[in-house]
């Protein structure tokens, strides 16, 4: 018989808020602040919120000018690098107690971890040894935790999601029996994992509003509705999850693509987007070159500002499988002229690679100038040398100077936000 397993999961309480309060010796239990780039104006959406503003009803995620105009607050400009920096040392907390075979960061501020042989090593509970955690990493870094506890990987995730909430000490547990007992009529239905508001909908077509409701109704209706998707909606409705961390160390997924996108700083025109798009396919390009891989497939999306339009775009497989810009900018231009609709305002642009792979198997017809091609690939290549000992921007093309051009600005940038270090 297989042996049980614990799982922690241990999420930074308003991560990116509780950075700022530490960098300014504030309690963020204490403190009005958000961290939002103010430089995009009042509509600007803010990263993370204290657990002070929390506590006002202040929402996550809200945008300036929906903060109470009478809350004094401190705004913080987002600086992901230093974020980054606090994720390595909690990452570093961890390494002092646990193997990295057993650690899976989650997100930046998220990670779970498989305690089942340290339980017995340190002669401590599953909880006490949470707590453990949890006071190493105030104390050490000033940052808050919450944790969940689960005999699976998902019931640790809901324990903490749901359960830690109504915890004096911010620690929730969970078996499958407990999960049954406290939370199958637990409503909202979205609060747990992987049920968005799209699943949630259709759930309620057939009067389903809880995990009680999903575990009670015909299997053959939900894969009728989900897919193979049903199988794992099924299973959390009543507390099991097969997967483990060693399983998500071992996966190697089957088909390889790269992808960007980006939300325009403001509304663009038809041409001026195209010159993003064309930015983002030399940026693609040289992470194609970088890693030393072709793609056989590009392709592209467009969003339209206000959603006044569905977004377009395409895929289009290219003669030759490569990862030359000059080769790979005509495909481009050629989705975007057939698919973007001319005369809307455009404010999302995304961009795809698949069909990948190794460059040692590129080939090319006979009328193909090798030579050209060569010469191309050691300048791109002398351009990336040059990238890494000088930054991003040390080099730049002609279009990265003109007028709406965002790579430059976005060079500066990790995640899509500010990535400095200056308060």
């Amino acid at each position: 018989m297989e042996k049980q397993r614990t799982y922690v999961c241990i999420d930074m309480k308003s991560f990116y808020a509780s950075v700022e309060c530490a960098e300014r010796h504030l309690s963020p239990f204490e403190t009005n602040l958000v961290v939002a780039d103010e430089t995009r104006g009042k509509g600007a959406i803010t990263l993370a919120i204290s657990p002070k503003m929390k506590s006002l009803g202040v929402k996550n995620r809200c945008r300036l000018f929906e903060i109470p105009q009478n809350m004094d607050y401190i705004i913080a400009m987002p600086r992901m690098s230093l974020y980054i920096k606090y994720c390595a040392d909690i990452f570093e907390i961890y390494l002092d107690y646990f193997s990295q075979d057993d650690i899976h960061q989650y997100s930046i501020d998220e990670a779970f971890i498989d305690v089942t042989d340290y339980l017995p090593i340190y002669h401590l509970s599953a909880k006490d040894l949470a707590k453990k955690l949890i006071n190493e990493i105030a104390v050490r870094t000033h940052i808050p935790a919450t944790c969940g506890i689960g005999s699976n990987l998902y019931l640790a995730k809901i324990a903490l999601d749901i359960t830690a909430k109504h915890c004096k000490d911010h620690i929730g547990e969970l078996t499958e029996e407990t999960f049954k007992e406290t939370l199958w009529h637990h409503r909202p239905i979205t609060d747990f994992w992987n049920i968005a508001n799209g699943i949630a909908t259709r759930l309620a077509r057939y009067g389903i509003y809880d995990m009680k409701g999903i575990a009670d109704a015909p299997e053959d209706l939900m894969y009728r509705q989900f897919g193979k998707n049903a199988k794992i909606i099924i299973d959390h409705a009543n507390g099991k999850e097969s997967c483990t961390i060693t399983d998500i160390k071992s996966y190697k997924s089957k088909s390889k693509s790269i992808s960007n996108s980006q939300i325009l700083f403001s509304d663009y025109d038809y041409d001026k987007a195209l010159l993003v798009l064309q930015e983002m396919a030399l940026n693609g390009c040289q992470r194609l070159l970088r890693e030393h891989l072709i793609a056989s497939h590009v392709g592209i999306m467009v969003g339209y500002s206000k959603d006044v339009i569905p977004a377009t775009g395409g895929t289009i497989k290219m003669a030759n499988a490569t990862n030359l810009y000059s080769h790979i900018k005509e495909y481009v231009n050629r989705l975007y002229e057939e698919n973007t609709v001319n005369g809307y305002l455009i404010r999302r642009l995304g961009i795809s690679f698949s069909g990948l792979a190794d460059e040692s198997a590129e080939g090319y017809d006979l009328f193909t100038d090798f030579e050209a091609i060569e010469r191309e690939r050691r300048l791109e290549n002398t351009v990336l040398a040059i990238k890494d000992k000088f930054g991003k921007n040390a080099m730049l093309r002609g279009f990265d100077l003109a007028d709406g051009a965002t790579q430059i600005t976005r060079n500066k940038l990790i995640g899509g936000h500010n990535g400095g270090e200056e308060i």
